[in-house]
């Protein structure tokens, strides 16, 4: 019996999509057969609705628990927040001391606004960069979210996004007179940004991007930096993903090239909505004259919770850990695929790590090897987000059993299709509608 496969068929016909979040999605890891909802979590360990105990070797709550699950520091702080009153008509101290902590481990910005997740901070920090020039146009590489200003890249070139987020995210919703404001390029790719800022330099209120995803290219980010004072763009820095899993702050801060602002979400603090746009004041200043308000924006668990984080960090060391715990896995998925003859790649920063299996078959290997890991107890697929909850001991005991569900995939891929050994269709890979 899979409980969480019922109530899923039950959210599909409630809730359009199936659920809140795309990363979330069961078709994503598993079709048919993905637990998809939990009872309890702590820790690394996830009960599903059956009170199986599976081990989380996947992306780890999308990112957000760096820590492991319902950490007891943070759960602690939370708890204490919801007792004193998660919300009155005054303001929580929290927000002012967390100010002054994001400030400190980023020297260059003066100034913080809040929001409570990654894609409405990306969204507020694209008004104030739009308020801050008084322009309109928006430079991008990278994935920043959901909202208009974003996807109205898909408004002009189709598939425009594709190579920045998923494939097939159709425009839907968003007003055609976007169409021309959000222009993707490449990162890397010096001449698309020269072009662009050539083109619509006068226009372009900022140059958006992710400082790191796969490997740093720090000369890379300094030419940004050139483009954007050569045209007096705002350069923000998207760290809801990279944030806080190779410094304590923003991945930037290891790289030696500074924006004018900076989006943190994710990982600051583990699990528990928050999140904030750092930045310059000159910039800053600019979210007095436009309205960028919300009610939520106000409570204490957020706070409550980043503080404990990031005094857990500092004290710890977390992401040190991380890059340990993540390059003992990719060590160990190119040591198995090496060892039993699977076509496979590994790569990503340690901290975000991911593998890609080779040849046509790719897509059905990924999903058999889900299927396979789900029936020895681990949520697993094609990419890891380690957190300090990971030991090397529980990684040890999961690559074992890596390399013999690797050994299994090689000899079914020379014994015929993959497809017959699976028990439901294949993940999916983009956005598709759920019918």
């Amino acid at each position: 019996m899979n409980t969480g496969q019922q109530l899923y068929q039950r959210a599909r016909t409630l809730i359009p999509g199936g659920t809140q979040l795309l990363s979330k999605r069961p078709e994503m890891f598993l079709p048919e057969q993905w637990p998809a909802y939990y009872q309890r979590a702590q820790g690394c360990e996830v009960v599903d609705l059956d009170g199986r105990r599976l081990i989380d070797m996947t992306h780890c709550g999308v990112g957000a628990c760096t820590l492991g699950y319902a950490d007891p520091d943070v759960t602690a702080a939370v708890v204490a927040a919801v007792q004193a009153g998660s919300m009155t008509v005054l303001n929580c101290p929290e927000e002012v001391e967390l100010a002054e902590l994001l400030c400190a481990l980023h020297p260059w910005a003066e100034r913080v606004r809040y929001a409570r997740c990654g894609g409405e901070s990306c969204m507020v920090a694209v008004r104030i960069a739009r308020a801050a020039t008084g322009r309109d146009k928006v430079a991008f590489c990278g994935y920043h979210g959901w909202n208009d200003w974003y996807l109205a890249a898909n408004l002009g070139a189709e598939g425009a996004l594709d190579g920045h987020l998923l494939p097939g995210l159709e425009p839907a919703g968003v007003p055609r007179v976007l169409r021309g404001t959000a222009l993707p390029f490449n990162f890397g790719e010096r001449a698309q940004l020269e072009t662009i800022v050539r083109e619509h330099g006068s226009e372009l209120a900022a140059i958006m991007m992710e400082p790191i995803r796969n490997e740093a290219d720090v000369e890379f980010l300094k030419f940004c930096r050139a483009q954007a004072d050569r045209c007096g763009a705002v350069l923000i820095f998207d760290e809801v993903s990279a944030g806080f899993r190779l410094y304590c702050g923003g991945s930037h801060m290891t790289l030696g090239v500074e924006p004018d602002l900076a989006v943190l979400a994710k990982a600051i603090s583990n699990g528990h909505p928050m999140g904030a746009v750092i930045g310059r004041a000159a910039v800053m200043e600019a979210a007095q004259k436009s309205f960028i308000s919300s009610t939520y924006w106000t409570e204490r668990v957020g706070p409550a919770a980043a503080l404990a984080t990031l005094r857990k960090y500092r004290r710890l060391g977390v992401e040190r850990h991380l890059n340990a715990i993540g390059s003992q896995v990719q060590a160990g998925w190119a040591s198995a695929a090496q060892r039993t003859g699977l076509a496979l790649h590994a790569g990503g920063i340690p901290p975000l790590s991911h593998f890609a299996v080779e040849g046509e078959d790719g897509l059905a290997v990924r999903t058999l090897f889900t299927q396979l890991m789900l029936e020895r107890g681990y949520l697993a697929g094609a990419g890891f987000y380690p957190m300090l909850a990971h030991t090397p001991e529980i990684v040890a005991a999961y690559l074992q059993q890596v390399e013999e569900v690797f050994g299994l995939l090689t000899a079914a891929q020379r014994a015929g299709p993959l497809t017959r050994l699976l028990t439901g269709p294949l993940a999916h890979t983009g956005f598709k509608r759920l019918n």
